[in-house]
């Protein structure tokens, strides 16, 4: 694989675009140390979960584009745009990737707010008398 793969990733309101190249390692979203933009552990061990299920950690560099939503919904796109990302490179991968659930676009997003509630679901107060 000589050229880039691009794929994209997306999870709530969070869209992130993976380029994934040949390389030492190097995972850089907006072009900041994953490390550093997700500074939390689990989050980054979501951003590092589809290269450690094919052992490639230190084979691949991968530059994201995050934007929108929260911090969790977008590392949980950035690991969906790697995995897809694996996939174009080598179809190989997929067997290992889709086992770990890595290739599944979770679709829960908010719901709307509905007329005559104060959110979705949630009634105003009743009041009997």
């Amino acid at each position: 694989m000589e050229k880039q793969k691009n794929t994209i990733g997306r999870r709530k309101e969070a869209v992130a675009r993976v380029y994934l190249s040949k390389g030492t390692g190097t995972i850089l979203v907006n072009d900041k140390d994953y490390k550093t933009y997700f500074a939390l552990i689990y989050l980054q061990n979501q951003v590092e979960a589809p290269l450690k299920t094919i052992d490639a950690l230190d084979k691949f560099d991968v530059k994201v584009n995050a934007q929108g939503g929260g911090i969790k919904g977008q590392a949980e796109a950035v690991k969906l745009g790697i995995a897809r990302a694996l996939c174009e490179v080598n179809p190989e991968f997929r067997p290992a990737l889709k086992a770990a659930g890595l290739l599944k676009r979770d679709p829960r997003s908010v719901e709307r707010k509905k007329p005559g509630k104060a959110k979705a679901r949630r009634s105003f107060q009743f009041s009997k008398r």
